[in-house]
């Protein structure tokens, strides 16, 4: 029997890492052993499963329609926890006369399939219950969700430590304070300031105009860091 195997990561850092892919991969070269053989090349698509445009899983089909092959995914959630994403997905299959294996759930195929696509969105959806559940109980138990208070002394200090080396890494931020500081120290309000920089054509990080309160950001997290290095020259 032959096989094409089709992968799916969630983020370009997961396929870069392999972190995901390498687990896939195992779990269909253990499924295949014994059984067949998989037919390259793999199909490996990063995208968010919650998107139904799949170019790469269409790609996967036409490969498997023109070789004659079994679509083989490691996992069902690989494809999607959507049901109507797998019931369209289901057709597709039937239409294409190419069959669909599961390496967690091999009773899965292409006329299975949209059974298991009612079990895959159930299962999201308990998982959302859990989790809103969990969270629930951390903030009856007197905890503050989403607070600095609730991160540990490690945390903060690798918290700090990001920013203050994003801040001495960041030469267009450096650039503004520079022209920000002796206007601050003239008197002028942080908004007075940020219309300057806007004038100047000084962009924040993220390419977008300076307000008040972004400013005032800047002048606090690079007046220390600046004046120490200044210190240290």
């Amino acid at each position: 029997m032959k096989f094409t195997a089709y992968y799916r990561v969630s983020t370009k850092q997961q396929g870069k890492s392999g972190l995901g892919l390498d687990a896939q991969k195992e779990a269909v070269r253990r499924y295949v052993t014994g059984k067949g053989e998989a037919v390259p090349p793999p199909f490996i698509e990063v995208e968010s499963g919650k998107k139904n445009d799949r170019p790469v899983l269409a790609q996967a089909i036409a490969h498997c329609k023109a070789n004659k092959t079994t679509l083989l995914i490691a996992k069902l959630d690989r494809l999607s926890r959507n049901a109507a994403f797998l019931l369209n997905l289901q057709d597709e299959l039937q239409r294409s006369g190419v069959s669909f294996v599961a390496c967690d759930m091999p009773e899965a195929n292409n006329l299975t399939i949209g059974i298991m696509a009612v079990m895959a969105q159930d299962e999201a959806r308990r998982i959302s219950e859990r989790t809103k559940a969990a969270l629930a109980a951390k903030k009856a138990q007197g905890a503050v969700l989403g607070t600095p208070e609730n991160l540990t002394d490690e945390a903060r200090k690798k918290a700090h430590k990001a920013i203050s080396e994003a801040a001495r890494t960041d030469q267009a931020v450096r650039h503004a304070f520079h022209f920000i500081k002796p206007l601050r120290e003239s008197g002028l309000s942080f908004a007075g300031i940020a219309a300057q920089l806007n004038s100047e054509g000084y962009r924040t990080r993220n390419g977008g105009q300076f307000y008040a309160a972004q400013v005032k950001r800047v002048f606090d997290r690079l007046h220390k860091v600046i004046d120490e290095e200044i210190r240290l020259k």
